[in-house]
């Protein structure tokens, strides 16, 4: 019996099975790394053990350094999470060899599964309908548009598309090395990339008594970089037919394995519905609660009771009801090529309402660091229909609090409402096809609105000093006739917004027309066009955060007049984020020419790799980045100086 868990993981993950082991009366260990000292994960466990250092590398992939953890805080089992070491036969095996029960499938049936070239193997010896591999050493155009995979990977990374065969060579390389970054295994295969394809796959949990069961379908349609944003269950628009073979499929694939836990059997379906195995992910998905809410399960539950030898609790899985779907809310810029972003997190709240679940690894007044990935939470929601739970979430969202770094909330919301999802139509080009009409730039006249609110709410704090509740207007003194104005700059996209108003004895007047209905530093309502809006405001430093009914903004103040040395120098290509530079361009020395757009320097951050491209053609005039360089947000990297015409003679 499991007395004491150690989580081998970090953030969401790891706060989401201490939960189920809190109910289940098992005590918890929690590893962290230095730059996790603080994490709520490492807040919410029984003990917790340090793992010297700030990169996964050196820390949560030290598969060692965990086992002696796990010994020195006399945990008597291992759960490996998601990510990381989950799929690491070595790391399992290891755990065993300890004395410590694995709370995963048997070593062998993660080897087989762990390269995802010998899986297709064994899945087409079982009858599997597979795509063809490519030999990308041998590809020609008909093979294109191509897609290149790490052989040990999963969850997007070491992934790339290639539509040209010119493009082969480079993407191999940032495939291979990102690949390696990520899993240490650099092996990378390439397959034909199915266009307009869904991912739909099948939840099975198998016990060590010959039990499997097939617990319904999911789509993961919906990804950006392709790592999943949007996932429900079950599937919409499958026939009974095709929900049976990929079930059956997936239910062989697990006898196939000697299978144990809780595993996710991956299928491509076509254009034409027909459906291709992708892989066997051998470990809890991030994905798993939009299959407890429909059948009713705890999915950790089941994996720790199996761990222990226990059988299924029944023969067949319990019958499913309703419809669920999940958001993975990140940190990150999805105007600005999915950046993500990094500082403090000053709130995050989320309805707590019947139907919603937040799975999340923070909570406000952490902070978002560089080195691991950017998934802030996950919302849930769950209701009688696909309709319901869709609106429910999309609701959710948008009524969140969220004070901090950018995030990808408004692409969810529009996503969630967006005419091709709402009629279930879900293809893995939704963002390639969608992204910039659900990234528009904003409408004025709301943030106008908003600033107005935040300008007044200042006013209102210097009048009555911070505290709840609105001002009485009578309470404004009738000073000087002339407006006052306050200027700020919306983030993220830098559109500047002045809010100017007269203070009069019965309270503030804007000069653009709204009444204002009570002003406090921290809560505003206005009325404009004869609609009356709330606007809630709170101030970090120089930020000011507005929410509103209908959405959110967030703004810097600016001051009164513009600081004459706040100046760059032109074709200064400068660091989008914190990270470290992994490579330069081959060739790349101070008096080379460069063409626009062309990739420059490639910087590492939280787990992905970003391009920086030249943002025009020139010649490199400074280069002041090289592989291994840790940069801060704003650093210069290098300086492309324009091409000028010479004056004609």
């Amino acid at each position: 019996m499991i007395s004491t868990l150690l989580v081998a993981n970090r953030g969401e993950i790891a706060c989401r099975i201490f939960r189920t082991c809190r109910a289940l009366g098992i005590a918890t260990v929690a590893v962290y790394s230095d730059a996790d000292a603080d994490a709520l994960h490492v807040r919410e466990a029984d003990t917790a053990v340090r793992l010297p250092g700030a990169a996964p590398a050196d820390t949560y992939l030290r598969g060692d350094l965990v086992v002696r953890a796990a010994l020195a805080a006399g945990a008597d089992a291992v759960h490996p999470g998601y990510g990381f070491l989950s799929e690491n036969a070595g790391f399992a095996r290891a755990v065993q060899d300890a004395g410590l029960v694995w709370v995963g499938p048997p070593v062998k049936a993660i080897e087989l599964m762990a390269s995802k070239t010998r899986a297709k193997e064994l899945m087409a010896a079982a009858g599997v309908p597979l795509l063809a591999p490519v030999d990308p050493r041998k590809a020609t155009a008909e093979d294109l548009p191509l897609l290149l995979k790490a052989a040990a990977g999963g969850g997007g990374r070491g992934m790339r598309i290639v539509r040209e065969l010119a493009d082969l060579p480079a993407e191999l390389t940032a495939a291979a090395a990102e690949a390696t970054a990520a899993f240490g295994d650099g092996e990378v295969f390439a397959e034909p990339y199915v266009e307009r394809g869904r991912h739909v796959e099948v939840q099975v949990m198998a016990d060590e008594h010959g039990g499997v069961w097939a617990l319904g379908t999911r789509d993961c349609s919906l990804q950006r970089r392709h790592q999943k944003v949007i996932e429900e269950a079950p599937a919409p628009g499958l026939d009974d037919a095709l929900r049976t073979r990929l079930h059956d499929a997936a239910v062989a694939a697990a006898h196939a394995v000697g299978y144990r836990g809780a595993g996710t059997v991956e299928f491509l379906l076509a254009a034409d519905g027909r459906p291709y195995f992708l892989e066997m992910n051998t470990r809890l998905q991030v994905e798993h609660p939009v299959t407890e809410a429909v059948f009713g399960l705890d999915l950790v539950a089941l994996q720790l009771r199996i761990a222990e030898g226990e059988p299924l609790p029944t023969t067949a899985p319990p019958a499913p009801h309703g419809h669920a779907v999940e958001a993975r809310l990140y940190a990150e810029d999805p105007a600005r090529d999915w950046q993500p972003q990094t500082g403090a997190l000053h709130t995050l709240d989320v309805p707590d309402e019947p139907g919603l679940r937040l799975d999340t690894g923070y909570t406000g007044g952490d902070t978002i660091g560089v080195h691991y990935d950017p998934m802030l939470a996950k919302v849930i929601a769950h209701a009688p229909t696909r309709t319901e739970a869709v609106r429910l979430l999309a609701r959710a969202l948008e009524r969140a609090r969220i004070h901090g770094p950018v995030t990808n909330r408004d692409l969810l919301v529009r996503s969630l409402r967006h005419p091709d999802f709402l009629a279930a139509r879900p293809d893995t080009g939704f963002y390639d096809r969608h992204l910039h009409a659900l990234t528009p730039a904003p409408d004025p006249a709301e943030p106008r609105l908003a600033a107005l609110a935040a300008a007044l709410a200042d006013a209102a704090a210097r009048q009555h000093g911070p505290g709840p509740g609105p001002a009485r207007l009578g309470a404004w003194r009738n000073l000087s006739s002339q407006p006052r104005t306050k200027r700020y700059r919306a983030e993220p996209d830098g559109t500047e917004h002045e809010a100017a108003y007269r203070t009069t004895r019965t309270g503030p007047v804007p000069e653009t027309g709204e009444r204002v209905i009570a002003a406090g530093p921290d809560r505003v309502t206005l009325e404009a066009d004869g609609v009356t809006r709330h606007f809630d405001i709170a101030v970090h430093r120089d930020k000011a955060y507005v929410d509103t009914a209908t959405g959110s903004y967030a703004f810097t103040a600016l001051p009164r007049f513009t600081d004459p040395t706040d100046r760059t120098e032109p074709g200064s290509l400068l660091a989008p984020m914190p990270g470290t530079v992994v490579r330069v361009a081959d060739g790349l020395t101070t008096g080379a020419p460069v063409a626009a757009g062309q990739p420059l320097i490639w910087l590492e951050a939280m787990k992905m790799e970003h391009r920086i491209l030249a943002p025009a053609s020139g010649t490199l005039a400074a280069l002041h980045a090289a592989p291994g360089l840790q940069v801060e947000v704003g650093a210069l990297l290098a300086v492309v100086q324009d091409v000028q015409e010479e004056p004609k003679q």
